[in-house]
């Protein structure tokens, strides 16, 4: 097991180290429950031929234990990106661990690390591969409380993904790209 996923595996297991005693913790009941949510943004990918720009998608659920922490699934679509002769598609399932300060009773910043399962097609010189990894990542972000049941959100998240480059002949110069996104959206908690 290489370190990528000893590290994404172990960040994982803390997460769900950290966030099974908030499961039963006693609950706020202004801010507690399940949420469901929508998100749209851009992304720029790093990394020699997957150097990019495009419009990515999301879709999210999860359980918002209290007004400060909050466990978080994330379906995550970035499309097509590539130049030249290498294209690549690439979609995952990110789950998170998102701790939360508020700074008013609507307005509040927020940090989330967690685990990002994804699978990257990757077309380059006339060779087609597809990788499926799991490998850590982190985002921040800052939230508003709309009403009482509806939260608007804008984060930035870093992502990355790693490819074989011999699988190219040695025509691709770099082990894969990384993935600064920004996006926005709404979480509506049941």
């Amino acid at each position: 097991m290489d370190y990528k996923r000893k590290l994404a595996c172990a960040t994982l297991l803390t997460a769900t180290a950290f966030s099974a005693p908030l499961a039963v913790a006693q609950t706020d009941r202004d801010t507690a429950g399940f949420f469901l949510g929508a998100s749209y943004g851009g992304y720029k990918s790093h990394g020699g031929e997957f150097d990019d720009d495009n419009d990515l998608y999301g879709l999210s659920a999860g359980y918002q234990f209290n007004q400060f922490w909050a466990l978080e699934a994330d379906y995550v679509d970035f499309g097509k990106f590539g130049e030249d002769d290498v294209e690549s598609e690439l979609k995952g399932l990110a789950l998170a661990v998102r701790g939360r300060f508020p700074v008013t009773d609507s307005f509040g910043v927020y940090g989330k690390v967690g685990a990002f399962a994804s699978a990257l097609d990757v077309d380059a010189f006339d060779e087609d591969e597809t990788y499926d990894e799991v490998s850590p990542f982190v985002g921040a972000g800052i939230d508003f409380r709309v009403t009482h049941s509806l939260t608007a959100f804008a984060e930035y998240n870093r992502y990355n993904v790693d490819i074989d480059e011999d699988d190219f002949n040695g025509q691709v110069t770099n082990d894969g790209p990384e993935f600064d996104t920004a996006r926005v959206g709404a979480r509506y908690t049941f």
